[in-house]
């Protein structure tokens, strides 16, 4: 399964690598791939997708499912 996240606040590398490791730390990823240039975030895997919402907004940035 895979759950597209909107992300805004990101400005550069290390707001990806903050992301990124936020969302690799909910349970049921398996993988995450962030995008700056497009402000997006694709996870695979079987996470709750409020909780991958929730990961996002706790470094700092906000988050919100795509097609939700």
């Amino acid at each position: 399964m895979q759950t597209e996240l909107k992300v805004t606040g990101m400005s550069c590398g290390h707001c990806v690598k903050a992301v990124e490791t936020a969302l690799k730390g909910v349970a049921g990823v398996e993988g995450v791939q962030v995008s700056l240039e497009q402000g997006k975030a694709s996870v695979q895997g079987n996470a709750n997708p409020e909780q991958l919402v929730a990961a996002v907004v706790e470094e700092g940035y906000a988050a919100e499912v795509v097609g939700a």
